[in-house]
């Protein structure tokens, strides 16, 4: 699977829980990853396209289940792109949306204290 845009946000590589201060330029790509999955349709969104069959959905897919018309659903997946934590595939006259694993997985690692995290690794 190919992304067919560039994502403009991306996490980060220190925590702002780290220890120490985050600078400037990552906490305003955190707070951009964060904006896009602070709204509870994108969030629907996300865990409908990680259940679906394939691990993929295209627009069509994901109106009904959503409740919202097709260009709101449009516009929702695109922000969810642009920050980096779908990719999307062209194929035809459809598009297709997936999850990038490491994108969810870095946020989930930005936002887990330190000492949770060695906690986790060692059971």
């Amino acid at each position: 699977m190919h992304d067919v845009g560039t994502p403009r946000t991306a996490a980060p590589a220190v925590s702002p829980l780290a220890g120490e201060p985050i600078k400037r330029a990552d906490a305003e790509r955190l707070a951009g990853v964060l904006k896009a999955v602070a709204d509870p349709a994108r969030l629907r969104l996300l865990s409908l396209i990680q259940s679906a069959p394939e691990g993929e959905a295209s627009v069509s897919d994901l109106t009904a289940p959503l409740g919202l018309s097709q260009p709101t659903v449009s516009h929702h997946l695109r922000i969810l792109t642009e920050a980096g934590l779908l990719e999307r595939e062209k194929r035809g006259v459809w598009a297709y949306y997936r999850l990038v694993p490491s994108a969810i997985a870095a946020i989930a690692e930005l936002l887990t204290p330190p000492r949770k995290r060695a906690t986790k690794k060692t059971r």
